[in-house]
């Protein structure tokens, strides 16, 4: 029976090669994301390894942490005493003090290089013989003043700087003009990721990331024979409980820890794409199998005359699917090693830098690619099996395509209605459950899902024949032949549906939600935004300086300026503490349109503080309330309460207080943190005010002037970005479900060879059987389409339920023109599925047609 099934495999190559691009392609994304995130992961493991060599002990410190009762405590970072305490121990042998912080660099335009959050600075620290490890300078020496820095070698290129130029380099505040004393490799992760790093001297490090005198890492190398354990005991004391220290070992484990961690969010993100794409081919892979065992039901009934029995005929098929599935996996193994290299290629070329290494393919892929595909595939082909096994060889041997019968019709409709029942049922559930209802969510949408896919076939006749009027008047005969040809075969029509549906509905779902998100976020933006520029750090989210406030003020054409300082106090005897923006008082009204509920804004002058309606509905509080408030720095304040405000989320915390009064209440050693300024002009936004602004911060590349079509803009973009992401991972599901349209229009064609034969004699031409061909594909597209617009329309809007109350503004908003394209392209894709199907109807030979059995 194994040699009938190879056999048969073998004599219908043509038949099954559809079969085996899906499989192809879904193992080849399984594959291909377990290859990328293994070489990614180790070559990134193997640089940070190599980072450490060398370092028998490493000392991180945090600055200082809150006690159990919210009190800070502990030193800004490792100070210069315990240092030089460690360089004391006898197993020293060298030991240096490192500052990490923020640095932006300009090109020579004042454009930032690298992206916001990995660019950084740091210290240069020679040791005896005048260099530092963790350096290599291809040109020039390290800062020897505060007057010069050094830039990592990639930098310098963007930027077209040489040894001697002066460039500009900003941390939070205006910018200021070094001399570049040398430029030089490593392998510092952040520059690997695309951004920059800065050298300077150690005091002008300090100051600008910590205090004088402090470090926030210690570097320790050992002398021979002594043990990087032992170093490690003697200088724990030495640097105290708000530090942590480790050994080298210890520090490129964890570093290898949470790497793997990481690459395996992206790992898991890509693999449930391509389980989905695995998901639409089992029903491309079904639908073959039932159309050739259809085709072949008196040769496997002759099977059963000649003495098969029904294991064996059904074990033949599940060969054939092995035989299919083994092929086809280790075709896809390979096109996904390809993949994970154009994947590794395709970074390289958008600057994500990734760290050379040679490509893993982990025998755990090899045994994941082999195992899913056969997987699949023998699941796929289990059904049209034993359906096979079960029919009668007399029975068989009479009817070359034996019907449902009336009772399995019955069954799978019943079956069907309960589960799409059921999984509706879990989806109100959990919309009307609220902000925890989205696991419930997803459970009833998966049942919804594969209870519609199972009363596809009866839903196919009722859909499709209410359009088959329109095609026969708008199409003729060639019209009406693709309607009828469409719900021949109803369970043949549904299959092929399911495929588009299912991912229709995931494409619907996400783009009804993204743009729904879009516009509560521009009509946020709309309704609470009085300025015309918000001041930030932008991609960094860090903190400006406080002396762009003064500067900002003083600006040519500034109208008025206000900062949203965050800060945290505690509520009464809670530990928990409470975010509070600090605002300017005289500016704020100007500046963001609050609605005030009861109350009057400018009580914050008075060193009142205005609550947002929700909090203060929650906490019992009105005007005249009082908040026995704990800052900080440990110091308590009674505030009166005198306003009430409408939630402005996303622009203010729940509590406002004047900006002097919080910053009363700064940690000493530290800065107030003010994460945006807001900025009114005179004359509106302009090329002219944003200039005056940018002059005003001695043009810091790193700052960003946002209007608001910008902050529209950016959040759009956001959220296009992330779309368009979800469409290209989930554009292989959608390419398997092309290929399930061909493989259907092909294997009917040929099937019903004799009746086309037979149309083309009675004087059906060329072009209306290639039609026929066409309009059949499009009706079963557009009939997938709709079933899955409507039900991630339907999805959307429960999951929208769930998180509205955390979105100022939500509102659904269902994007009919977008929907209008998801349907424009679905009949595209019929269509073209058809092109092959109909080119081949149209060639045959009527009269070697009509002697086709």
């Amino acid at each position: 029976m194994f040699r009938t099934a190879l056999r048969n495999v073998l004599a219908h190559k043509a038949r099954l090669l559809m079969t085996v691009l899906a499989v192809v392609l879904g193992v080849a994304f399984v594959s291909g994301t377990l290859v990328f995130t293994d070489t990614v992961g180790k070559a990134m493991s193997n640089q940070s390894a190599k980072s450490f060599d060398g370092v028998a002990v490493s000392v991180t410190s945090y600055g200082p942490s809150r006690n159990e009762e919210g009190v800070r405590e502990g030193e800004p970072g490792i100070s210069q005493h315990s240092l030089d305490k460690v360089r004391a121990l006898g197993g020293v042998d060298s030991a240096s003090g490192r500052v990490h912080g923020f640095a932006a660099v300009g090109d020579q335009d004042g454009k930032l290089i690298g992206t916001g959050w990995s660019n950084t600075g740091a210290n240069f620290v020679p040791l005896k013989d005048g260099k530092d490890p963790r350096y290599d300078f291809v040109d020039g020496t390290g800062p020897a003043n505060g007057g010069q820095i050094a830039l990592d070698q990639e930098t310098a290129k963007r930027g077209k700087y040489q040894v001697g130029d002066k460039v500009r380099v900003a941390d939070n505040g205006p910018a200021k003009e070094y001399a570049l004393a040398g430029i030089f490799t490593t392998e510092d992760g952040a520059v690997n990721a695309g951004g920059s790093l800065v050298l300077f001297d150690t005091p002008t490090a300090q100051r600008l990331y910590l205090q004088p005198g402090y470090y926030d890492e210690l570097s320790v190398s050992a002398k021979a024979g002594t043990s990087a354990d032992q170093l490690l005991s003697e200088i724990k004391p030495i640097v105290g409980k708000h530090a942590t220290a480790q050994t080298g070992a210890q520090l490129a484990a964890e570093q290898a820890k949470n790497i793997s961690n990481g690459m395996q969010n992206v790992n898991q993100m890509l693999l449930t794409f391509a389980l989905i794409s695995l998901f639409v081919g089992v029903f491309l892979i079904y639908n073959t199998f039932t159309m050739l065992i259809a085709q072949r039901t008196k040769e496997l009934a002759l099977l059963r005359a000649v003495g098969a029995n029904r294991g064996q005929v059904k074990r033949s098929v599940l060969a054939e699917a092995l035989v299919v599935g083994v092929v086809s996996s280790a075709i896809g193994l390979l096109a996904g090693v390809g993949l994970a290299v154009a994947m590794r290629s395709a970074m390289d070329a958008f600057d994500a830098k990734i760290p050379a290494g040679p490509v893993v393919v982990a025998p755990l892929t090899v045994a994941a690619a082999i195992g899913i595909g056969v997987l699949v595939t023998m699941l796929a082909a289990w059904l049209p099996a034993r359906r096979t096994a079960k029919i009668a060889p007399v029975a068989a041997m009479g009817s070359a395509h034996l019907p449902a019968t009336a009772k399995s019709l019955v069954l799978r409709n019943s079956l069907g209605g309960a589960i799409t029942l059921l999984g509706l049922l879990g989806v109100l559930a959990g919309a009307l459950t609220g902000k925890e209802g989205k696991v419930i969510i997803g459970v009833g949408a998966f049942l919804t899902m594969i209870g519609i896919i199972i009363l596809l076939p009866a839903l196919s006749r009722p859909v499709i024949s209410a359009v088959r009027p329109l095609l026969e008047k708008v199409f003729g005969v060639a019209g009406k032949l693709a309607a009828q040809n469409a719900v021949r075969s109803p369970r043949r029509t549904a299959v092929t549906a399911a495929s588009l549906a299912i991912g229709l509905t995931l494409v619907t779902a996400l783009s009804v939600l993204g743009i729904t998100m879009g516009k509560a976020i521009d009509r946020m933006t709309t309704d609470n935004l009085r300025a015309d520029y918000k001041v930030s750090m932008g991609d960094t989210f860090g903190s400006l300086d406080p002396s762009v406030l003064p500067a900002l003020a003083k600006a040519p054409g500034v109208k008025a300026v206000s900062p949203q300082q965050a800060g945290n106090f505690r509520i009464g005897d809670g530990k928990q503490y409470r975010s509070v923006s600090g605002v300017d008082p005289a500016t704020i009204g100007q500046l963001l349109n609050f609605d005030v509920v009861s109350g009057r804004l400018d009580s914050l002058a008075k060193g009142e503080v205005a609550v947002a309606e929700k909090t203060a509905t929650e906490g019992g509080l009105s005007v005249g309330s009082t908040l026995k408030t704990t800052f900080e720095d440990n110091q308590k304040a009674d505030l009166k309460v005198g306003a009430i405000y409408k939630e402005m989320e996303g622009m203010l915390s729940p509590y406002v207080i004047d900006y002097n009064v919080l910053g009363k209440h700064i940690v000493d050693g530290e800065k107030p943190f003010l994460p945006e300024v807001y900025v009114k002009m005179d004359a509106g936004a302009s090329d002219k005010a944003e200039k005056s602004l940018v002059d005003a911060l001695g043009k810091n590349p790193a700052i960003t002037f946002a209007t608001q079509q910008d902050i529209r803009n950016q959040m759009g973009g956001m959220i296009n970005t992330a779309l368009n992401i979800m469409y290209g991972l989930l554009g292989m599901a959608l390419i398997i479900s092309v290929l399930g349209v061909v493989n259907t229009l092909a294997m009917s064609v040929y099937e019903r060879t004799q009746e086309i034969g037979m149309l083309r004699a009675i004087g059906l031409d060329r072009g209306k059987v290639k039609n026929m061909i066409r309009l059949e594909a499009i009706v079963i597209s557009l009939f997938g389409a709709v079933i899955g617009v409507a039900l991630g329309t339907f999805i959307a809007w429960a999951v929208g339920e769930t998180i509205k109350a955390s979105i100022p503004h939500y509102a659904l908003v269902i994007p009919f023109d977008r929907i209008a394209i998801f349907m424009l392209l679905a009949g595209i894709v019929g269509a073209l599925a058809a092109m092959w199907p109909a080119r081949s109807a149209a060639r045959l030979n009527m009269l070697t047609a009509i002697k086709t059995e």
